[in-house]
């Protein structure tokens, strides 16, 4: 198999769901520093300037790493084999032959319900770890897991 660019991106209500997960991460520590500051005279100074720029850097992030992930983050399934790409700085590219998958699970987490997507995690018998699909639609990847189960059922091969 050579290793090429899979086909298919993720739902583009994925860049959405990043940014909803990048606000969360930065509102935490933010509202923790400033409630702190307001209640804390002497140190007001040193905990709000942090707070100011922990903020300023996520929502910085949740403008900008979103939408470059939803260009870089490709999937594929062919008869033969998974295709995943991912990563911002440092692109990782997977293939996972059908003769080498055991399992094919779909996960929605709270945030990807509220944005009806889903993860499927193939795993595999590598030593690197399952693949993950992130943001898919919740139906798409339903279907996903039944086809890729499908296949793996008729492919020879005991996934070792």
């Amino acid at each position: 198999m050579r290793l090429r660019p899979p086909r298919n991106a993720v739902d583009e209500r994925a860049v959405t769901w990043w940014r909803s997960q990048l606000l969360a991460t930065t509102a935490v520590p933010v509202v923790v520093l400033a409630v702190l500051g307001a209640f804390i005279e002497p140190a007001r100074f040193w905990l709000l300037v942090p707070a100011a720029a922990v903020a300023a850097v996520g929502l910085a992030c949740t403008a900008f790493f979103p939408s470059w992930w939803f260009r870089v983050h490709r999937w594929e399934v062919t008869e033969d084999a998974v295709y995943v790409r991912s990563g911002a700085f440092w692109q990782e590219w997977r293939i996972a032959p059908m003769s080498r998958i055991q399992t094919v699970d779909t996960s929605r987490g709270p945030l990807e319900q509220a944005f009806r997507l889903a993860t499927v995690t193939v795993t595999t018998a590598s030593s690197k770890g399952a693949l993950r699909i992130e943001g898919l639609d919740h139906e798409l990847a339903a279907d996903l897991a039944e086809r890729l189960t499908a296949i793996t059922q008729a492919t020879p091969g005991d996934a070792t």
